[in-house]
Formats: C-alpha cells, structure tokens, sequence
C-alpha cells in the first residue's frame, strides 16, 4: 500500500469506485473524492481482507441496542453478512452480531448507486463489514430478526475480513431442529457456534458459571484448583484415561473428590471448584461426555449430612432464579428453534428417599431390587411421575444402596445395605451425585480395601484422615448437563463447545 497524507491524518473516501481482477486477483481501490489526500493507490492481493481508510474515534453501535428510539439516527455497525437477496436496484442483508440480527437495505438512491447496490450482493456470507446506516422504523415486524421494529437504510459499506465463498457448511442449516449433533456441524466449530441458539446457549452457560461462583462466594466458600494428573482412579473403577507420566503411568483425574476432602480436612470448612473432569466410558449416549466441566462443592457439616444437601439445593436455586431472571434473552432464543417447558423447581428442594422412589417406579410397573442402581430409563420415567405427582423438575434421591456408591461413601448407620448419599436430577436426568464422606481413616481402609484399590496409591489420601477430620459431605455437577436440561435440549454436544466422546478427539 503507497500513500502520502497532508499532515498524516487519515480522512474518509466519500465515494469509491471498486475494479476487479479476478484473474489476478488484483483489487484496485480508487478515490474520486478524497480532498486531503494528495496521492492514493491500492493495490491489495486479496485473501479475505480488504483494507479501508477508518477512523479510530468512530463509535459503533452494538445491533441489540437498535431499537425505535434510535430511529433516524446516522450510525455505524460492525456485523457479519448473514444472509443477502438482491432484488432489482435494491438488496437486502441480515445482519448478525452474535445473537442478535437486523435487516438492513441497500438502495439505489441519492446515497447509493447501482455499483454499491451490486458490491453488496456480492459480499460472501459471514464476510465481517463495516455500514454506514440510518435506523428507520418499520411498519410490519420483523419476524425472522431479533430487532423486529427496526431495519437500516445503508450508505455505506466497507467490508473489513472478507470470508471465503464456499463455507463448509451453511448456518441455516444449523437453526434448524432436526439432526442437532451431526458431524459436520461437530467439525466446522468455527461456524457452528456463530448462529444466533448456540450463541445464547454459551452464553446461558458462562451465566451458570458465574451464579455458581457468585452464590457459593457468598456462602463463604473458598475456590481451589485441584491436580487433573492424579496416582490413582479417583473413583476406584475402571473408567479411567492412563496416562505416560515420565517412568510410570499416571491417571486423569475421574473427579476434584479425594483433593476436596484434603482441603476439609485442612480446615478450609466449605470449598468448591470448576475444572475438566475425565471419564474413560464408551457410552455414545445423549448425555455422556468422556470430557466435561465440573462444577464439585465439598462443605463440612455440623449436625447432619442433610445440611451438605440443603446448601447444594439452596446453591442450585439460587442459579435456576438468576438464569430466569437476567436470561431470558438467551432462553427464548433457543426456545424458538428447540421449543421446551418453563423450568419448574420448588422451594424447599423437594428430597425423597431412594426407597420412596423404587416404590413410584412399581407402582408404575417397573420391577427392581431394592439395592438395584437406577437405570437410564428408569431415571426419566421416574422424573416424570415426580413432575406429575409434585410439579417440579428438580428434586433429590436420597439414601442409596451402598453397594453403587464410591468407596469413600458413608454407610448408613441405621441400615447398612444402604448410604448417606444422593443424587439430584433435572427433568428425570441426574446432574449431580454426591455424598457424606466417611472421615475415619480405620473404616476409609476398609472400605477401599472392598473396593479391591490399591491402599499404596491412596495412602496420602487416606492418612489426612488420621489427624482429625470434622464430618463433611459434596458433590459433583456437570455444567454441560445442567444447561442442557435446564434448556430442555436433547443433546449434551449442544451445550459442549468442543464436545469429547468417544468417536471425536478434535477440533
């Protein structure tokens, strides 16, 4: 690029004339009005990018805040082209910013000459541009923008990164209900998260982040990071990533669990943490992840473990009234193209007993043991008998058979084929599962020792216990569960923003 300025300002090009090379790919940029300027000449081998005089000052306004108010306002906006029809001696465009999209028109007029109109037309889809416009009211909504109330007349248009003209895959596609999950959005991730729903679904999700760790702050927890490169399984199974660490193999950390306890017993009192989590399951389902972000409390406890349990649900609530009440953008966003019930839940949290649960499910037909775990499907027809019977779609399943529990749960002291356990779920799908931890290093041996674990593994583990540990319990969350459900979608990579399974290791 060669140029000479007076006084080295830049100025703005009133009008501009565009001449294509396509062969070379050559782009020459011609000023026919540019007072300031003594000499210009571009000449830009174009590989997306096309360069513009700017003014650093200039004020762009964000496309949410187009609204009536702003009607016969002159402004800038920096959006993608998201869709475009050219029409006669006028073309319009639909520009997106995120969520939010407006339409905007290019016209043949005293502004805008046929030249301009059909440079317009000609802009690839989700090309990045600059526009000139002046905000003007509408008499019929329009239904197929977020701004319905207003569209731009423009007068300019500057394109600032010019996007290829075959895109791997068209967003329109994406907005559409059917075959959410499919492998080609899963690998253009650059695209796919730029419509409008997964905009607002990420969004949703870093709000739940935030309520999460605003609410427990408050509480007066502390945040930890713990180690994801652990000696043991944290769990005690066999679902778990093996790792080469130098001469030795290490593990992916199943859960924040054993350093949580570690941290109790440090008399941190109340802890909580947000981190990846990794589980080694070749499960291909809707709701399996073999990587996701974990959401872990872990809080000692006065008198009983149902305190652990009220802090969690209270903590819990207190998230489903700030996502209802500062997101309601988001939701009905995604509710326009996966429609789904209002999220029902109740204060108190409503709490039955494992055992009171099995009696539901046989009443409904359903034959299991008593110490038999839940299985997928018995989960979600036992959340919609709660929901019919209490009208919530949050509750918690207390008082699970021992024997499906981790190691490190504690017994029941009142019945030993049972624990002082729980589960929470979300529209019949358990989000988190939790526990009182057992806090005695003689009974904490033993029960590993059941577990068939290997006690040199977990000897740092278990002798913070020898040293005076007070009673505590916690649990586990999956974040990208909990927005899924919380959402009514129907599949977990919708909420995941590089989704790991067991068939997909990139992007």
């Amino acid at each position: 690029i060669f140029f000479e300025m007076e006084k080295n300002v830049f100025c703005e090009v009133e009008y501009v004339l565009f001449m294509t090379d396509l062969k070379k790919q050559q782009l020459s940029y011609t000023s026919q009005k540019a007072p300031n300027w003594r000499y210009m000449v571009f000449e830009v081998f174009l590989k997306g990018t096309l360069f513009f005089p700017c003014e650093p000052d200039r004020g762009l306004v964000r496309v949410h805040e187009l609204t009536p108010e702003k009607a016969g306002q002159l402004i800038w906006v920096r959006a993608r082209i998201h869709t475009s029809r050219a029409k006669g001696k006028q073309c319009f465009l639909v520009l997106r910013q995120q969520q939010f999209n407006v339409q905007a028109l290019v016209a043949v007029g005293e502004r805008a000459s046929k030249q301009m109109v059909k440079f317009a037309a000609n802009i690839n889809k989700e090309s990045i541009v600059d526009v000139e416009a002046v905000v003007k009211k509408v008499e019929q909504t329009i239904e197929s923008c977020s701004q319905q109330d207003v569209e731009l007349h423009i007068e300019r248009i500057f394109v600032v990164s010019q996007a290829e003209p075959r895109l791997p895959l068209q967003l329109e596609d994406c907005v559409r209900p059917e075959g959410e999950g499919d492998e080609v959005r899963m690998r253009a991730r650059a695209l796919g998260p730029r419509t409008t729903t997964s905009q607002a679904i990420f969004r949703l999700q870093s709000g739940v982040c935030q309520l999460f760790r605003d609410t427990l702050t408050n509480k007066g927890f502390v945040e930890i990071q713990t180690p994801k490169i652990i000696s043991a399984a944290s769990e005690g199974g066999a679902n778990v990533f093996t790792v080469s660490y130098f001469k030795t193999s290490a593990y992916l950390a199943q859960s924040p669990q054993l350093y949580k306890q570690m941290c109790i017993c440090a008399d941190f009192d109340k802890v909580f943490c947000v981190g990846p989590v990794f589980r080694a399951e070749d499960s291909n389902t809707h709701r399996h992840l073999t990587e996701f972000v974990g959401l872990d409390i872990e809080l000692a406890f006065n008198y009983h473990y149902h305190e652990v349990i009220e802090s969690i649900t209270d903590t819990m609530v207190q998230i489903f009234k700030g996502l209802r009440d500062k997101f309601q953008t988001e939701i009905q966003t995604v509710g326009k193209q996966y429609p789904s019930e209002p999220f029902k839940f109740l204060e108190p949290t409503l709490r039955l007993e494992y055992s009171e649960g099995v009696a539901m499910l046989r009443e409904a037909g359903v034959e299991m043991g008593d110490e038999e775990d839940l299985s997928t499907p018995n989960e979600k027809l036992l959340g919609r008998l709660v929901k019919e019977k209490y009208d919530t779609d949050f509750y918690v399943l207390d008082k699970y058979p021992l024997a499906v529990r981790p190691f490190y749960t504690m017994p029941d002291p009142n019945d030993k084929k049972y624990s002082n356990s729980y589960d929470m779920f979300m529209r019949g799908e358990e989000i988190l599962s939790g526990a009182q931890r057992i806090h005695d290093a003689q009974l904490l041996t033993e029960r590993a020792m059941h577990h068939n674990i290997d006690l040199e593994k977990i000897k740092s583990y278990i002798d913070s216990f020898r040293y005076g540990a007070p009673p505590h319990g916690g649990g586990g969350i999956g974040l990208e569960r909990v927005c899924m459900l919380y959402l009514g979608l129907h599949n977990v990579r919708q909420t995941s923003m590089f989704p790991r399974d067991p068939k997909r290791l990139t992007p």
